[in-house]
């Protein structure tokens, strides 16, 4: 029974472990002050271009987004986000428990764009309604689609003409960053956001994300913030040593070109036998459209989500690869996909 559900079903990759265990017995500051975190910070702000960048580790997605959004806003103010995005579906109301609302905006490609949040902004107008703060991204979205950089430069523009924070999700950020033709980097990442964050847990680390700040406001006192909500992990050299390992060469990228490719592989497979597709994804995460009974058989050996309903007779199911992915468990679902199809 393969997974297709998630791309963090599997530990950790070889050299992650292999890490860990060489420095395990060499004492160590707690807290993320150890020699392995600050490595590892270095090393993100020389890619993005800024020695005054802060960059955290903590131990997972949500705590990101928790700790950064209620940093940034004051108790009136809230986020808006595509009505698709992770703090809007999936991460409990922890966004609102903070007392922030959180604002949802219909999108077709999950996707926002000033043209989109700029009906918000006038909606919420005065001072009986919250007052829209922060715009939220993820990158990838939760569809799999990518910005390009001048989607993102003109969020930035938008964002800094309306005063308007942006902060970017990238749980997945290394797809984003290896698909073919993408023209984003770590530098533009960190250029126009006002925060962002590298995702560990879903690209063969153990655990753990890293947050990089470039706005001023909200790096004051930042480290106190997340001792407060819980996110400060004391052996925090474990998420140091896993991304000094991520960094010190091309290992974080390579990871996640691994995952795209074969997604793209099964994707162009699927399309060869004629499936069709619910939106075009060119990531890790891909959608097919499949006959209700193709799906009932294919779930019967391997594990993923059934998405959407698109008609009567057919459903979209998300297929996801990971770093560990092989070809054989491709071309295992190709094989089960032609036989339950009648291919």
């Amino acid at each position: 029974m393969y997974r297709f559900q998630d791309d963090y079903s599997e530990g950790a990759h070889p050299r992650i472990l292999d890490a860990l265990q060489r420095y395990n017995m060499i004492q160590e500051e707690g807290y993320g002050l150890d020699r392995y975190s600050q490595e590892a910070a270095q090393r993100i702000r020389e890619m993005t271009g800024d020695p005054e960048g802060d960059v955290h580790f903590m131990p997972g997605g949500t705590q990101v987004n928790l700790v950064t959004i209620d940093a940034s806003l004051r108790p009136h103010e809230a986020c808006v986000a595509a009505n698709t995005g992770h703090i809007a579906v999936h991460e409990t109301g922890a966004i609102e428990a903070t007392g922030h609302k959180v604002i949802s905006v219909d999108t077709g490609d999950g996707k926002l764009s000033p043209d989109l949040i700029e009906p918000v902004l006038k909606e919420h107008h005065f001072e009986h309604m919250v007052k829209p703060r922060l715009v939220y991204i993820s990158n990838p979205t939760e569809l799999g689609t990518v910005y390009s950089l001048r989607e993102l430069q003109n969020l930035h523009e938008y964002c800094q003409s309306q005063n308007l924070l942006l902060y970017a999700d990238g749980a997945r950020l290394g797809a984003a960053l290896t698909v073919k033709d993408s023209d984003v980097t770590l530098k533009d990442m960190y250029s126009l956001t006002d925060a962002f964050s590298i995702g560990g847990t879903k690209n063969g680390a153990l655990l753990g994300e890293a947050l990089v700040i470039r706005n001023r406001e909200i790096k004051k006192e930042f480290r106190y913030l997340i001792k407060q909500k819980g996110a400060l992990l004391a052996k925090g050299r474990i998420l140091g040593i896993q991304f000094s390992e991520f960094f010190g060469d091309n290992l974080y990228f390579d990871l996640a070109r691994h995952a795209n490719t074969l997604a793209q592989r099964l994707a162009g497979e699927l399309r060869n036998l004629g499936c069709s597709f619910w939106i075009d994804s060119p990531t890790n995460q891909i959608f097919p459209v499949m006959p209700e009974g193709v799906v009932e058989r294919l779930s019967e050996q391997f594990r993923f989500h059934t998405w959407v309903k698109v008609d009567e007779q057919h459903t979209a199911i998300r297929l996801v690869t990971s770093w560990a992915t092989k070809e054989e468990d491709i071309q295992n679902f190709i094989r089960s996909y032609r036989t339950a199809a009648g291919c």
